[in-house]
C-alpha cells in the first residue's frame, strides 16, 4: 500500500524535489519488500541473531521511507515546482537524517550500538567534511545570502553559484569559479553587496584646481553623472569635497547602479564624463605632484581686480550717480568678497560697523530663531545698514544664496560717500527705518502677540528721519 501511494503522489506532483526524493523511498520500500522474502523464503537457513539484524533494518527501512516522504510531503508544495525559502533543502535533509537516528534509537539497540561507533570512528575521520556540512546547514538555515548575490568572502569577490553541503561556489567577473569550504566562509567576514536593497552605490574621486569655486566643480560634476548612463536618477548622487590635498582640491561623487557586476564599466563612463565636463567648463585637473612641469605663471594684477570691482559698482544705483575717482577709492578700500551658497554672511546679533552691497547673485535675510526667511536681495541691493547707522548688533541673519560677490562698506568710506552724495545716503537711511519696523513687526507676530505696538510705521520713520538728520549733522 506505501509503495503504491508513494507512486500516485509523484504522479500528481509538479515538484520535482518531491519526485526526486520520493524515489529514494521508493528504493527504502523495495529494500524491505525484499528483505521480507529473503526472510520468507531462507528463514530456516539463517541464524538468529543475523535474522534479527535483518528484521531491524526492515524496520529502519520502512521507517526511514516513510519519514522521508513524510518531511518532504509536508514542507513543500505539492502543486508548485519550489523550494520554500526559510526550508532550504540542506535543512531538509538534516531533518530527515535527523528523526531516522532518533528513530533508530528505538528501533534496535544492537543497531544504536554499532552505529555510535560507528559514529565515533567516521567523526575523526571526516572531521573536516563533518565541519563544511554544519556550516553549510548553518549559511542555509541564516541565508547570510542567496544564490545570485554579489558578495565577498575575505579576498574574494563573486556572484554566488551555488551553496551544497560542503562548499560554497562564486563565480567572479573574470568567469573564474572559485570554491569555499563552508567552514571557511562561516569564519571569514561576508559583505553582501546585494542585501538590503538591489542598487549598489559607487564612489570616485578626482581633483580639480584651486582656482575654481568648489560650487562651480560641484556643477560640473553633477552634469557629468547626469550624461552617465549607467548612473541612477534615484537615489539622487551626491558631490562632496573631501579634502584640501597638495596640489588639488579633492571631490568625492557618490552614485547608485542597478547591476554590480558592472561597477568598473560605470566608474570608467563617469571618469570620462568628469574629464569632458572638466574640459567644457574649463576645470583644471591637476597634474600629480610628483611630476615636475613648467607653466608660465602670471602673477594676478590688483589693478585688473580693482577695475572689475568699479564696474561692477557703476551698474550699481547706490554708487552710478559718484564720480569714476570715488568709485576707484571704494575699490580700492573695499575689496570684493565670494561667499559660496549657504554661507552666513553676517549672524544675527553680532556686531557690526559695516555694511554690505550684493555685486552679484542674491541673499537671503532669516529671522532668528524662527528661520524665517523674510526678504531676498538681489544684484545691487545693501543689507546690514542699520547696524552702521546706529551701531547696534545685526537685526538679522543673511545667507548666501548661490555663489554670491559683496562689498562691504565700512563706518570711515560711508562718511566719504556721504559727503559728496547725500541724497543716496538719506535713501538708505529711510530704507533702514522701513526695515527695522517691518522686523520688529515679523518678531511680534511670530511671538504670538495679540496687538502691535503702538507705534505706527509713520511714526517710527518720523523718529529714523530726525535721527538721520543728526547723525548726518555730525558727519
Amino acid at each position: 500500500m506505501a509503495f503504491a501511494a508513494t507512486l500516485g503522489i509523484m504522479s500528481l506532483t509538479v515538484n520535482r524535489l518531491i519526485r526526486r526524493k520520493l524515489r529514494l523511498s521508493l528504493l527504502l520500500l523495495v529494500a524491505y519488500v525484499a528483505v521480507d522474502v529473503v526472510m520468507g523464503l531462507y528463514g530456516a537457513r539463517i541464524s538468529a541473531v543475523t535474522q534479527a539484524q535483518l528484521a531491524a533494518f526492515a524496520r529502519l527501512a520502512l521507517v526511514a521511507a516513510l519519514i522521508n516522504a513524510a518531511v518532504f510531503l509536508l514542507v513543500n508544495p505539492v502543486r508548485a515546482d519550489r523550494v520554500p525559502e526559510r526550508f532550504p533543502v540542506i535543512l531538509q535533509d538534516a531533518i530527515v537524517i535527523g528523526l531516522i537516528l532518533l528513530a533508530s534509537t528505538f528501533l534496535s539497540q544492537q543497531l544504536v550500538t554499532t552505529s555510535a561507533v560507528s559514529a565515533v570512528v567516521l567523526g575523526f575521520a571526516l572531521q573536516d567534511t563533518l565541519g563544511n556540512a554544519f556550516a553549510g546547514l548553518a549559511i542555509q538555515s541564516e541565508k547570510p545570502f542567496q544564490v545570485g548575490h554579489w558578495i565577498r568572502v575575505g579576498e574574494h569577490e563573486g556572484r554566488v553559484a551555488d551553496v551544497t553541503w560542503r562548499a560554497t561556489k562564486l563565480r567572479t567577473k573574470a568567469g573564474n569559479l572559485v570554491i569555499l569550504p563552508n567552514n571557511v566562509v562561516s569564519k571569514e567576514p561576508i559583505v553582501n553587496y546585494s542585501e538590503p536593497t538591489a542598487p549598489f552605490r559607487l564612489e570616485v574621486e578626482v581633483g580639480a584646481s584651486y582656482l575654481v569655486p568648489p560650487n562651480k566643480v560641484k556643477a560640473a560634476l553633477m552634469e557629468a553623472l547626469r550624461r552617465s548612463s549607467r548612473v541612477m536618477p534615484t537615489p539622487t548622487p551626491e558631490v562632496l569635497l573631501v579634502a584640501f590635498a597638495d596640489s588639488a582640491i579633492t571631490y568625492r561623487v557618490r552614485f547608485w547602479i542597478e547591476d554590480y557586476s558592472a561597477d568598473e564599466l560605470s566608474r570608467d563612463e563617469v571618469r570620462t564624463a568628469i574629464y569632458y565636463s572638466f574640459q567644457r567648463h574649463d576645470i583644471e585637473i591637476p597634474w600629480p605632484i610628483q611630476i615636475e612641469y613648467s607653466k608660465e605663471w602670471k602673477e594676478p594684477d590688483v589693478n585688473d581686480k580693482v577695475a572689475e570691482e568699479e564696474r561692477l559698482l557703476a551698474d550699481v544705483d547706490l554708487f552710478a550717480a559718484l564720480a569714476p575717482e570715488l568709485r576707484h577709492q571704494i575699490a580700492v578700500s573695499a575689496p570684493m568678497a565670494v561667499y559660496g551658497s549657504g554661507e552666513t554672511v553676517v549672524r544675527q546679533g553680532e556686531a557690526g560697523q559695516s555694511m554690505f552691497v550684493v555685486l552679484s547673485g542674491s541673499v537671503s535675510v532669516i529671522l532668528e530663531p524662527s528661520r524665517q526667511e523674510v526678504a531676498r536681495i538681489q544684484r545691487g541691493g545693501y543689507f546690514g545698514e542699520m547696524s552702521l547707522l546706529t551701531g547696534e548688533p545685526r537685526s538679522a541673519t543673511v545667507l548666501a544664496v548661490g555663489d554670491v560677490v559683496v562689498v562691504e562698506i565700512a563706518a570711515d568710506l560711508f562718511r566719504r560717500i556721504a559727503a559728496v552724495h547725500p541724497e543716496a545716503i538719506e535713501k538708505i537711511g529711510m530704507a533702514a527705518v522701513v526695515r527695522r519696523a517691518g522686523l520688529e513687526e515679523m518678531r511680534t507676530a511670530a511671538a504670538g502677540a495679540a496687538t502691535v505696538a503702538s507705534t505706527t510705521l509713520i511714526a517710527r520713520i518720523d523718529v529714523g528721519a530726525q535721527y538721520l538728520r543728526s547723525r548726518y549733522a555730525r558727519l
